[in-house]
C-alpha cells in the first residue's frame, strides 16, 4: 500500500470514456477529461483510447475502472452497449493493468459510481441514465454486484433500459422521457425500498419533473470518486 497513492479513476461508457486522478485525500489531482468511445468499441480500440487519455493524467500509482456490463474477478462477461460478442471472456484487469504498468481494479460502472456517492447507511440504490441504464444496490455500504436491472422487463414488452435509454430521449424529447424516468422510479421504490436513491449519468441533468424526496442527483465527477473508495475498501478488507 502506498500512503499517498494517486488513483486514476476511469468510467467506460457506451458513448464516452471519462477519467481523472484522485489524490489520497479525495481531492482532484487532475481535471476530468472525456473522449468518445470508439466505434466499434473493440477491446483493442477501447484500451488504446484509455492509454492515450491516461498520458495526460500521469503520474498515478493505481487504476480503478468502471465498465458497462457484468464483471467478475476482472473478466468481462457481458457488454450490452459495447458488444458482448467482442468482450465476453476478456480479462480487462489483466490486459489494461499490464499496459498501464500498475495495479488495477475493474467492476461494473454503476457499482463503481455508487461507491463515490453512497453514504454507507441503510439501503441505497444508484441508477445511472446514459446510453443505457446502470443500477447498483447497497446495504450499509455492502454492494450486491452486477445488478443489471436495466435489462429486466418494465412496460409494453420493453425493458427499463429500452424505455429510458439515450435513443428514446432523443426520439420522444425531455418532457415525455422525464415522465418515463419518474414512472420507473415509482415502480422500483416499493420493490427495493431504498432509504436513498442516487440518480446520475450524463442524462440525469435533463430531467424535467419533480423527483421523490429520497432521490438525489449527482454529477459524473462525483461518481468517479468511487475509484478511490474502491481501493480504500479493498485495503481495509
Amino acid at each position: 500500500m502506498i500512503a499517498q497513492a494517486r488513483t486514476l479513476s476511469v468510467d467506460v461508457g457506451g458513448t464516452g470514456i471519462k477519467m481523472l486522478v484522485l489524490a489520497a485525500d479525495g481531492t482532484r489531482a487532475t481535471e476530468r477529461t472525456r473522449k468518445p468511445t470508439p466505434q466499434p468499441a473493440t477491446p483493442d480500440a477501447v484500451l488504446t483510447t484509455i492509454l492515450e487519455m491516461s498520458q495526460a493524467h500521469a503520474p498515478f500509482d493505481r487504476v480503478a475502472v468502471g465498465f458497462p456490463g457484468v464483471v467478475q474477478q476482472g473478466v468481462i462477461r457481458t457488454a450490452p452497449n459495447l458488444g458482448t460478442e467482442m468482450w465476453a471472456g476478456h480479462d480487462l484487469a489483466a490486459t489494461l493493468g499490464a499496459a498501464l504498468g500498475c495495479p488495477l481494479r475493474v467492476m461494473n460502472d454503476a457499482d463503481l459510481q455508487g461507491f463515490g456517492v453512497i453514504t454507507g447507511k441503510g439501503a441505497e440504490m444508484v441508477l445511472t441514465l446514459g446510453t443505457g441504464l446502470g443500477a447498483a444496490l447497497y446495504t450499509d455500504g455492502v454492494l450486491y454486484p452486477n445488478l443489471e436491472l436495466g435489462h429486466h422487463p418494465f412496460k409494453k414488452g420493453c425493458t427499463y433500459e429500452e424505455r429510458i435509454c439515450d435513443a428514446e430521449l432523443d426520439r420522444i424529447g425531455k418532457k415525455r422521457w422525464s415522465e418515463r424516468v419518474l414512472e420507473m422510479l415509482n415502480q422500483l421504490q416499493p420493490i427495493f425500498n431504498p432509504e436513498q436513491l442516487h440518480l446520475g449519468g450524463g442524462n440525469a441533468r435533463k430531467l424535467r419533473v419533480p423527483l421523490p424526496d429520497n432521490v438525489r442527483v449527482f454529477e459524473n465527477s462525483q461518481g468517479l470518486m468511487g475509484g478511490l473508495r474502491l481501493w480504500q475498501r479493498t485495503e481495509a478488507s
